[in-house]
């Protein structure tokens, strides 16, 4: 039995944006806000020294606060489609630099002792998840409840 593609189906559609928006958007402030906390210059600016990024320290600010702010704007549904395109890029960079050698998996057990298991750093299928969900909505838009939803409407209340 295949999937209805009517009316009804469709208008469901423009609510699958929503949860995308909201779990990409969190993820983003929480992976942002852990770099905040940890002091970017130290922590993560040393991670990016380690494995070559150029000016590391400014680096380091840069993805926190694109993280956090983009993060926030994913969320909201604000300029998604213009704050997707450095979210992605930093993805696929963390990708190739960090994530890419530890293969897909971003869970890798490497060990159970007593206390509970141990991992390995993680592979690139969160990263991989992220750039998808971020594609999706540049594809679809960020649908119903949403500012960019607001200011379109707005825009067109203007001109008609």
């Amino acid at each position: 039995m295949g999937l209805d593609t009517g009316t009804k189906t469709t208008a469901w559609n423009q609510w699958a944006s929503i949860p995308l928006r909201l779990i990409i958007g969190y993820g983003f402030m929480v992976h942002g806000w852990a770099k905040l906390s940890r002091g970017p210059a130290g922590g993560f600016g040393n991670l990016l020294q380690q494995v070559g990024v150029p000016f590391p320290i400014f680096t380091a600010w840069a993805v926190t606060l694109l993280e956090l702010l983009g993060g926030l704007a994913i969320l909201t549904g604000a300029f998604v489609a213009l704050v997707s395109i450095p979210l992605i890029v930093s993805m696929l960079v963390a990708t190739f630099t960090v994530h890419l050698k530890y293969g897909f998996s971003s869970i890798n057990t490497i060990g159970l002792p007593k206390n509970g298991p141990m991992f390995s750093a993680p592979g690139y299928e969160v990263a991989l998840l992220y750039i998808a969900g971020m594609l999706a909505l540049l594809l679809a838009g960020s649908g119903p409840l949403s500012i960019d939803r607001y200011l379109l409407r707005k825009k067109h209340r203007r001109q008609g």
